[in-house]
């Protein structure tokens, strides 16, 4: 990517997410003059990352402090969170200070309710390291952690006040875990935007491919799309639904696997289902419901899952939160980009939709 990129994502509070390489330099920026003290909330395996973060701001004239946390969604405990709430106390943080989450999906949904819940809330800025941090959870304001009855129950709605997106960072990922990611920009290909689906056809080794230009497209592509959803509808009350493609039978697999899938892996198989489930309503062609199928495999991600699990996987989807007083909702697709709601679809026929995607 030749140039920096910045998107807007406009509401009652907006802010600019910045994409781009070589930019944790644009940190202390963002953070302005009036903030003294900075607390750096980081993974433990971020740690000579965080500690380059760190150094960078107390050049530019900032106290940061660095709290390590457990990886992936053993950060987002109400124990990891007290840990935080110590830290900030203990150093005298006051509401002019910032809370910066540095690190995948669980980091910065932890430091988003971190930031909120201290002292009513404190300046927020996010810089994603994973791709579904970048293209997902790090955009739009939804922070939340989990309790033993299901993912993200706990939570608030607090926007940052920008968001940074260095695709360097993604350098040292593992191409597994990018390829993970790839779940939630597939995602936005079905509900907004066919062209990130023709390009990851085109050339998925190239598409996957974090250094290439055609990787910042689809990057680009999928944060436009979450910015304007969520610069429209914050609080999720209508049209931020639709970014829930795949996520109530995909948080129901995560639950099931004891959060030890991907969450891109559950997504995908999740897709799946409601793919299914628009077709055997009669809303969906055959032929978008095999693209489904192949796109995600072409990038390697499972479209099958176990079926005796189907009983967990209602009980808890039940108790999601995007359900409406036990009311199961899902979002599913009249058409590439035309996505709706189907709400209390018949228990046949979510059974059914199962077994078409049950392992063979």
């Amino acid at each position: 990517m030749s140039a920096t990129k910045v998107i807007q994502v406009k509401g009652a509070d907006p802010y600019d997410i910045t994409i781009g390489r070589a930019l944790l330099g644009e940190v202390g920026k963002a953070l302005g003059s009036s903030v003294k003290k900075v607390l750096v909330i980081h993974p433990v395996g971020l740690t000579a990352s965080a500690e380059l973060l760190k150094s960078t701001l107390d050049e530019q004239g900032y106290e940061a402090i660095l709290a390590g946390v457990p990886d992936s969604e053993d950060a987002k405990r109400v124990e990891v969170a007290a840990f935080c709430w110590g830290v900030l106390g203990q150093a005298d943080f006051t509401r002019s200070d910032a809370v910066i989450g540095f690190g995948g999906g669980s980091t910065t949904d932890l430091a988003g309710f971190v930031a909120a819940t201290w002292l009513r809330g404190v300046k927020l800025i996010q810089v994603p390291t994973t791709l579904l941090a970048m293209v997902d959870a790090a955009i739009g304001g939804k922070t939340g952690i989990n309790t033993a009855e299901g993912k993200n129950l706990v939570g608030s709605f607090y926007a940052p006040s920008a968001v940074i997106i260095d695709l360097d960072t993604l350098e040292t990922l593992p191409q597994n875990e990018i390829l993970a990611g790839f779940g939630e920009v597939v995602k936005y290909g079905f509900i907004a935007d066919e062209r990130i689906l023709e390009l990851i056809e085109a050339d998925v080794a190239t598409a996957t491919n974090s250094k290439s230009e055609v990787f910042a497209e689809l990057i680009e592509r999928s944060v436009a799309i979450k910015a304007r959803v969520v610069g429209e509808d914050f609080k999720e009350s209508g049209l931020r639904e639709i970014l829930n493609y795949g996520h109530t039978l995909g948080h129901a697999i995560e639950l099931a696997e004891r959060y030890k899938w991907r969450h891109g892996a559950a997504i995908s198989i999740g897709m799946v289902f409601v793919a299914e489930l628009a077709r055997l309503a009669g809303r969906l062609s055959d032929e978008v419901v095999d693209r489904h199928r192949s796109v995600l495999q072409l990038i390697g991600l499972p479209t099958e899952y176990k079926a005796e699990k189907w009983d967990q996987l209602v009980a808890t989807m039940q108790r999601d939160k995007k359900s409406r007083a036990g009311t199961l909702r899902f979002v599913v697709l009249d058409a590439i980009a035309k996505p709706t709601i189907m709400a209390a679809p018949a228990p046949e026929l979510l059974h059914a939709a199962y077994q078409e995607i049950v392992a063979g």
